[in-house]
């Protein structure tokens, strides 16, 4: 181990303090401040610092050097909060960020943002009213002429006393090792479960002590100088208020993949007990290993039910125990594939923290004063699903708040309190979760979606249902906005949404009503490496239907089948006209079989409900996902496929362009028929 094994770490948990730190500062209320949330903030500046100036990262330290002392002050009174304050160190919290991935891929980070927030940090400092009266252009422009200050000598210690304590042999000469790339070990001695070492090096006791606690725990170090007594805190205590920890620990990663995002309103947690290293919790696993894995055991699921086919074809009274163990079999491997699966989810947490500053952000720029609940952030999700849907949520809470939620005075108006609300949920409901974006705002206008639909050529009746209304907004280049801003009204994006929520095998759905609001909830499967499926036959061949989009099957009557334009079907089930797609004439099976000789399965997805005719239903069984994209080409009709347990392939339907395909075919045998009949 190197010091770079900890400057990993270091990026890691640094990243965790910055959106903590920016979850704090939304938080915070300017006239009446938090100390816990203020001592919140200062410990992650604190902390940063540290280990900032360990690993000689000069411009992350000095900017968290300038903002640590301005909490300081800020906590201990001194210094009076204003928006305008918390506004730039949100500004500073994004630098910090900026200067981070600098550093991380090896490069110097921005030298003008690094002067500019620097200047404007020293002008709180100097004159915290005159820092509200700067335009930030004029900040800017200072900072850049002005030159950065230079990191405070008095942080140095030359030489120091440290003391490890209840270390194995191994970890006392790794960690003699550490404190070599510190400085000059100038003795050292080891004793049964302790290393003393005298140091000498230019970091500080706090800095060490910082990057010392990405692997030990504090209670675990003892750091005097050379000479003599204790330092003041070095462990220094800190104040009453902030008693509970001077860094973040190491412990809270997610298994198997990225570290773990902290709750939007969690507080700050409190340095884990470092347990030894048999008892560690959490290590943290490149995300294509765990795929690998998942890989794997995919392959052991189908092997298991090639296995389970066969055994189906012995005779019980000669091989119960063959078959005994081949159960069992089956079961542990159910078992493993979803311990596995469960390696790649992730919670709703991990995509709901970015809302929060987005909505502060947003609303400022607006002038709307809007709230932001945050519910369900412990649902998990698919670690590919939780990154794909950070894009259409974040569009979804763009346009709940430029055109759900009215001005102030528009609120005022018509009896609403000032304050906006809007809600973000996450919810499992079976094997899928419900993810829902709420706002109080003014609703969806039927009319004026209406007219525009049919200023823009479509030919929608006036007895449409509201849902199909609705649903009018994921058109493309489909807009109701009077002005083009630069955060919406272009018309695109709502339809870019609902595209993406589909290739994720999800739907979304909208209610709303006058003046209550608008709801846009999206139903995304867990994962999409395993689905619980449906296999139909059609003639010889096997398809699978995802359960998720089964609604009920029958078998059909005469009395429910009726004729319509030409050679389609309506099926009516409860007063209902549904469609009837016919699978075998989608995809050209031979060996055509009449409808009443069938069996017919409703589907619904993405607000898209009809009738499928197929000659046989085999059974619901789970089946891992092959893309069919990628190992052969697209397929229409088909989203993907899988191997079943005799070995065959079996495509997996993909309901929505199914539906598409069986109206295309519908219009061109109109349309022929049409023109057969002028020729005659």
């Amino acid at each position: 181990m190197d010091v770079n094994d900890f400057s990993q770490v270091f990026f890691a948990e640094a990243g965790e303090l910055l959106i903590d730190m920016e979850q704090h500062l939304l938080n915070l209320d300017v006239a009446a401040p938090d100390p816990e949330q203020l001592n919140a903030i200062f410990r992650a500046a604190h902390s940063l610092k540290g280990g900032a100036g360990t690993f000689g990262f000069s411009a992350l330290q000095e900017t968290t050097h300038l903002l640590e002392n301005l909490l300081d002050k800020a906590r201990c009174g001194e210094l009076a909060l204003s928006r305008s304050m918390i506004n730039l160190f949100l500004e500073g919290k994004d630098i910090l960020q900026a200067q981070l991935e600098a550093y991380e891929a090896s490069q110097e980070p921005d030298e003008a943002s690094f002067r500019y927030i620097c200047e404007a940090l020293q002008q709180i400092d100097a004159a915290p009213g005159e820092a509200e009266k700067l335009d930030p252009v004029e900040q800017l422009t200072v900072a850049i002429s002005t030159p950065a200050a230079q990191p405070d000598p008095a942080d140095t210690a030359p030489r120091l006393n440290i003391t490890l304590r209840d270390l194995e042999q191994a970890e006392q000469l790794r960690m003699l090792d550490e404190l070599a790339n510190l400085g000059e070990v100038i003795s050292h001695e080891c004793c049964a479960d302790e290393i003393s070492v005298v140091l000498e090096t230019p970091a500080s006791a706090d800095d060490i002590t910082a990057v010392l606690c990405f692997v030990l725990d504090e209670k675990q170090i003892v750091i005097r100088p050379a000479g003599g007594a204790t330092l003041p805190e070095v462990v220094k205590q800190p104040p009453v208020a902030e008693a509970s920890a001077a860094v973040v620990p190491v412990a809270a990663a997610v298994p198997a993949v990225a570290a773990s995002v902290p709750k939007a309103t969690a507080p700050v947690p409190a340095p884990a007990k470092r347990a030894p290293a048999s008892e560690a919790g959490n290590i943290r696993v490149a995300v294509e290993k765990v795929d690998q894995i998942i890989n794997q055991v995919g392959e052991l699921i189908i092997t298991q039910a090639m296995l389970s086919q066969l055994a189906k074809q012995l005779d019980s009274a000669q091989h119960g125990m063959l078959l005994s163990s081949v159960a069992q079999l089956e079961r542990n491997a159910r078992e493993l594939q979803e311990a596995v699966m469960s390696i790649r989810m992730m919670p709703m947490d991990y995509v709901f923290s970015r809302f929060p500053r987005l909505v502060h952000d947003l609303g400022s720029r607006l002038n709307k004063d809007v709230e932001l609940t945050l519910k369900g952030g412990s649902a998990e999700l698919d670690k590919s699903l939780i990154e794909r849907i950070i894009d259409p949520l974040t569009h979804l809470v763009r346009n709940s708040l430029d055109h759900g939620i009215e001005s102030r005075e528009e609120r005022l108006a018509k009896g609403k309190p000032e304050v906006g609300n809007l809600i973000l949920s996450a919810e499992h409901h079976g094997g899928n979760i419900v993810i829902e974006v709420i706002d109080d705002g003014a609703g969806l206008n039927r009319e004026k979606l209406l007219a525009k639909a049919r200023a823009r050529g479509s030919n929608i009746s006036d007895t449409a249902s509201d849902e199909e209304v609705w649903m009018l907004i994921f058109a493309a280049g489909f807009s109701t906005a009077e002005n083009v801003t630069d955060v919406s009204g272009r018309g695109v994006g709502m339809d870019v949404v609902r595209r993406n929520i589909l290739a994720m095998g999800g739907h979304v759905d909208v209610l709303s009503a006058k003046d209550r609001g608008t709801t846009i909830r999206i139903s995304l499967p867990l994962t999409l490496a395993i689905l619980d499926g449906m296999s139909v036959k059609v003639g010889d061949e096997i398809y699978v239907l995802p359960l998720n989009v089964v609604m009920e099957s029958l078998k059909p009557t005469d009395e429910l089948l009726h004729r319509f334009v030409g050679e389609s079907q309506l099926l009516q089930v409860r007063g209902e006209y549904l469609p009837l797609t016919m699978l075998r004439e989608v995809f050209a099976v031979p060996e055509e079989v009449g409808v009443d000789e069938g069996i017919i399965v409703i589907v619904q997805s993405a607000g898209c409900r009809y009738a499928l005719c197929v000659d046989q239903l085999i059974g619901q069984h789970q089946v891992v996902v092959k893309n069919l994209e990628q190992n052969y080409r697209k397929v229409p009709g088909i989203s993907a496929a899988t191997i079943m347990g005799d070995g065959s392939v079996a495509l997996i339907l993909d309901v929505v362009e199914l539906a598409n395909l069986s109206n295309q075919r519908r219009e061109s045998a109109a349309q022929l028929g049409y023109a057969e009949g002028n020729m005659s």
